[in-house]
């Protein structure tokens, strides 16, 4: 995988987490009406927020202004580019712009021109159930192929979680189904279903939950509390393995991973994990890698997410929100200097505080934490993050019925 990986990292956890003022009970994370798991018994405990850079695009008195753009957070612009969806999961971009949108109840949309039209898809046996249904999506480089990672079901019941890849027609009018890319994924009642798609590279990188089933995420025999790493036709990678169990597991000892981002320069893959009631995690992946969630008889959730008493060698996050847990989900790396102060960070979507978290990293440590205001609390649970050539942060929505899709800018005068 050459440099796409940086295999040493350092530790910096962030104890001040900033207070938000969401959509959702105090103690929820995700709820069953939207389709999403519960994190019962977390607290929402009120910390005192870290210090940041003023917001707004006005450099400090005697600054230059052009020189000093590097360091200013800036304002935003916030467009909705698509609304009256429902539960949409992941949003990306064909080369020509469109914006294809993936519904966790099966249906596969096409942005164009400020219009809204379905794209022709057969998805057969379907499962639609609590956290599980049609979920991450990623596109090739030529916008020809899509591949969609969506659970399945066999006599009414549950079957497993899978990626299929699927053949674009010519302007997205619709799409036909050309095989299976990875299957098994474990699925119990449809929670903790992942399922995150990143193609990098040539590399096919998949987040996988745990299917809230206490032997998935440590079980080198299960896709189950995973982030797989397999080749755009399903098969492991040269360098593989990386463990000894299935040579396309790239790490394991998750709970549920929601997010994946490709660092800028280095390639580094991130991932962002939805937390139980101690604490939501981002980590950066080291090939063959424990992240430590083993929850106890009976699913404990309890337990810490990254136990490093019982796994000494388990892997510490980069980033944890502590027990006020923000039920983390889908994360960008922003680029580009119309961003200032953010260039190079990292984008979290949030599901229970509705918002975005910035993370501003050096090298592999987080050393700073902001918010985007301009999206606080106004538009709900928020999902999925896409950057688009241009450098615009989409995001969609997870209210479970009048969802949008957002467009996010910084304001030209705070450029």
């Amino acid at each position: 995988m050459g440099d796409h990986l940086i295999r040493g990292r350092a530790l910096l956890l962030l104890a001040a987490v900033p207070l938000v003022l969401g959509g959702c009970a105090a103690g929820s994370g995700e709820d069953a009406e939207a389709g999403d798991d519960a994190q019962v018994g977390s607290v929402d405990s009120e910390t005192a927020p870290e210090e940041t850079e003023p917001e707004g695009g006005e450099p400090p008195d005697g600054a230059s202004g052009e020189d000093d753009a590097a360091d200013t957070v800036p304002a935003l612009d916030v467009e909705v580019v698509a609304e009256g969806l429902a539960l949409p999961w992941d949003v990306q971009l064909l080369p020509d712009g469109t914006a294809l949108v993936t519904e966790r109840g099966g249906r596969l949309l096409a942005l164009e021109d400020g219009q809204v039209r379905e794209v022709a898809i057969d998805i057969p046996d379907l499962f639609v159930g609590s956290e599980s249904g049609l979920m991450g999506m990623a596109l090739s480089p030529e916008g020809d192929t899509a591949y969609l990672c969506h659970a399945t079901q066999s006599g009414g019941q549950p079957q497993d979680v899978r990626v299929t890849r699927w053949t674009l027609d010519d302007g997205a009018a619709g799409a036909s189904a050309d095989g299976v890319v990875v299957a098994g994924m474990p699925i119990t009642s449809g929670r903790h279903g992942g399922c995150r798609l990143l193609l990098e590279d040539d590399t096919l990188y998949v987040g996988t939950g745990d299917a809230a089933d206490e032997t998935n995420p440590q079980s080198l025999d299960s896709l189950g509390g995973k982030v797989l790493a397999v080749t755009p036709a399903g098969e492991p990678l040269a360098d593989a393995p990386f463990v000894d169990g299935d040579p396309r597991i790239l790490t394991y000892g998750h709970r549920n991973v929601q997010g994946l981002a490709a660092q800028p320069g280095s390639g580094t893959i991130w991932s962002v994990e939805h937390g139980s009631s101690v604490d939501d995690e981002v980590n950066v992946l080291e090939p063959g890698a424990n992240y430590g969630w083993a929850p106890g008889p009976g699913y404990d959730e309890s337990v810490p997410m990254t136990d490093t008493g019982r796994f000494p060698e388990a892997v510490e996050a980069v980033w944890s929100s502590g027990e006020r847990t923000h039920a983390t989900s889908g994360a960008a790396f922003l680029e580009g200097e119309q961003w200032g102060a953010w260039d190079g960070a990292l984008a979290v979507a949030e599901l229970k505080d509705s918002g975005v978290g910035v993370l501003r990293v050096d090298g592999e440590q987080v050393v700073g934490e902001d918010r985007m205001a301009e999206l606080e609390g106004d538009y709900g649970r928020l999902r999925s993050l896409t950057l688009d050539e241009d450098g615009a942060l989409w995001v969609t929505t997870s209210n479970g019925e009048g969802d949008v899709v957002l467009r996010v800018t910084p304001a030209p005068d705070a450029r």
